[in-house]
């Protein structure tokens, strides 16, 4: 209980400056706080009794509004839980509340959510990176232990990297995306932020495993992810595509890549040159795929069966037209349309099935790198934290900020960031570890070894302590 009230206290305090949060949950969180202190003996050997936990709005909580930051679902509360709060919940885990993202998840900088941008703790005027933002910096602030997001083609990661935290793409597959409001259904993936390699790794072995309600997820076996980290990396393969990072890396970032890369290999990791030679076109390959995907998902949103619906229409197709032009924001709007273009007859041949050929290639230069190495290594952003406003007038500028992530959701490859650095100015750079599917757990004991010689993970923004 006690833990649950100074969690509540640390939203009121930072949430203001922060806009990490659109729904706090302070009595539903109290109420469950203390359910578990009075039956003690229930929750004794539960992995997550007490812990608060910050979740993404675009994931279904019952009776507690989840908008996806968007007018749209302004208003919405849904009549049940996601599996991945639902598995939460089963192992004692407190909802404190339901953090800020990009609009139905589509953005990389937390600023086309339609209750304002979310700033990053540890500079206020830039970016936390997105989609997944508000979770980022609720981590990052200390505000919660741990946090629930989604990664489409980076939200996950990308975030973690500019706040400074963990962040972890599982396999698609290993975690239900059972009443997570869908984006790119090929691409979409629930998982965890937190401030350590050891938390993600609890986390996932909460959230992982088949689920009957999602035909993606996989009957694959869930290991023991906090046995994995035995800190002992001797002799793993870490694959490095340089040609890949030659270009359009700040200097800063190069730098703490290089850096981490060689205390990696000073533990006894071998670095391994590899070739990549598709993944120069992951981007435009991601935004004709994740596009198409999003105008299918997002067509049941016409003001018809729940959601918002404009005043007095005139007719049926004004109702519809009114309602989509008022209820989606503009990065929305723009997503919809190139989607709904690339699947237009005449269209399809030339963008979505060309798409997904060459989605499929990268997936093969994977496949081709593991037979060398077991990890791919490379920056999760190119760029540390920008201001706000910087891109957002740009959309080709904002995009190519997923260069490096976008590759893992179009293969179905878990990839974890993990604080590597600083810049000059303070702000937090990310390594990206890519690995094979449902090899979450050397990922991780690689991300954990790295902890261990670091400081980085331990460093806390100015802003958390107030």
């Amino acid at each position: 209980m006690d833990v649950c009230r100074e969690t509540l206290t640390r939203v009121e305090a930072l949430n203001p400056s922060l806009n990490a949060f659109n729904t706090i949950a302070a009595d539903r969180a109290l109420a469950r706080a203390d359910a578990i202190d009075r039956d003690r003996d229930r929750w004794r050997d539960a992995p997550l009794a007490g812990i608060p936990v910050a979740v993404k709005d675009n994931i279904c909580t019952r009776d507690l509004r989840t908008t996806a930051s968007s007018r749209m679902l302004e208003h919405f509360v849904p009549p049940f839980d996601a599996t991945a709060v639902a598995r939460l919940e089963a192992a004692g885990a407190v909802v404190i509340g339901k953090t800020n993202c990009d609009e139905f998840a589509m953005g990389s900088s937390n600023e086309t959510s339609a209750f304002g941008p979310v700033h990053n703790p540890w500079s206020l005027e830039r970016s936390p990176g997105g989609t997944s933002g508000g979770s980022a910096a609720a981590v990052a602030a200390r505000i919660a232990p741990v946090a629930r997001g989604s990664d489409t083609g980076g939200s996950i990661r990308q975030p973690a990297s500019l706040c400074g935290v963990v962040g972890l793409k599982p396999s698609y597959g290993r975690v239900s995306r059972y009443g997570l409001i869908a984006h790119g259904s090929s691409l979409d993936q629930i998982g965890p932020i937190t401030t350590s390699a050891y938390d993600a790794a609890a986390m996932l072995g909460v959230l992982a495993g088949a689920d009957e309600a999602d035909s993606t997820s996989a009957p694959e076996a869930v290991p023991d992810y906090t046995a994995a980290l035995t800190g002992d990396i001797r002799g793993t393969r870490i694959g490095v595509p340089r040609a890949l990072t030659e270009q359009g890396v700040d200097r800063d970032v190069a730098r703490a890549n290089a850096e981490a890369l060689a205390l990696l290999a000073s533990r006894g990791a071998a670095l391994v040159d590899i070739d990549l030679p598709h993944a120069r076109f992951a981007t435009p390959v991601y935004y004709l795929v994740s596009t198409a995907e999003a105008s299918a998902n997002l067509a049941r949103y016409d003001g018809v069966r729940y959601g918002f619906r404009i005043d007095a229409p005139a007719d049926l197709r004004s109702m519809y037209a009114r309602t989509r032009a008022r209820g989606f924001g503009r990065e929305v709007k723009r997503r919809i349309m190139l989607g709904t273009y690339v699947l237009s007859a005449g269209y399809y041949d030339a963008y979505y099935l060309k798409a997904q050929q060459v989605r499929t290639l990268i997936l093969r230069d994977y496949d081709r790198a593991f037979e060398r190495v077991d990890l791919v290594a490379m920056p999760t952003s190119p760029v540390p934290a920008f201001r706000l406003g910087e891109r957002i007038a740009d959309p080709l500028q904002m995009y190519l900020i997923d260069v490096f992530t976008v590759s893992a959701n179009l293969t179905g490859l878990p990839a974890i960031s993990i604080p590597c650095g600083f810049t000059g100015d303070a702000l937090p750079i990310g390594l990206q570890l890519t690995g094979r599917r449902f090899d979450e757990a050397t990922l991780l004991r690689v991300a954990d070894a790295f902890e261990r010689d670091t400081t980085w993970s331990t460093r806390q923004p100015p802003t958390s302590n107030r």
